[in-house]
C-alpha cells in the first residue's frame, strides 16, 4: 500500500453522526482532517422508491495505506445499511498539505 492521498466522500443523516465519525477517524489517525458540510439534499432510489433526505457530507482526507481500516471503521459507526463511502485520488495539490496528510495518518508496519 502507498501513501497516495485520497479524499473520501461520506454522507451522514445528522450532525451527531457526522461529528462522531469525524472525531473517531481523526482521533484514530485514519484521517488527517474531516470537513463537515451541512445543508445537502440527497435524492436517491432506495428499496424501489424515490427518497429525499437532508444530509451532511464528510470530506475525509487520508492516504491509500489506511483506506481499508478507514472504510471498516466508517461502516462500524454509520447507521445506514449501505453508507456512501467513495474514495477519490488526489491527483495533485500543495506538496506541504499532501505531506501533512501523510504525516497525520497512521502508518502501517
Amino acid at each position: 500500500m502507498s501513501q497516495s492521498p485520497l479524499i473520501i466522500l461520506c454522507t451522514c443523516p445528522d450532525p451527531a453522526t457526522a461529528e462522531r465519525i469525524a472525531e473517531t477517524v481523526v482521533g484514530e489517525r485514519l484521517a488527517a482532517c474531516v470537513n463537515i458540510v451541512p445543508g445537502l439534499t440527497s435524492i436517491y432510489r432506495w428499496e424501489g422508491r424515490m427518497q429525499r433526505d437532508a444530509e451532511l457530507l464528510l470530506l475525509i482526507k487520508t492516504c491509500q495505506a489506511v483506506y481499508p481500516l478507514l472504510e471498516a471503521r466508517i461502516r462500524e459507526l454509520h447507521p445506514y445499511q449501505i453508507p456512501e463511502i467513495i474514495a477519490l485520488p488526489i491527483q495533485t495539490g500543495s506538496a506541504a498539505y499532501l505531506d501533512w496528510i501523510a504525516d497525520n495518518t497512521r502508518t502501517l508496519a
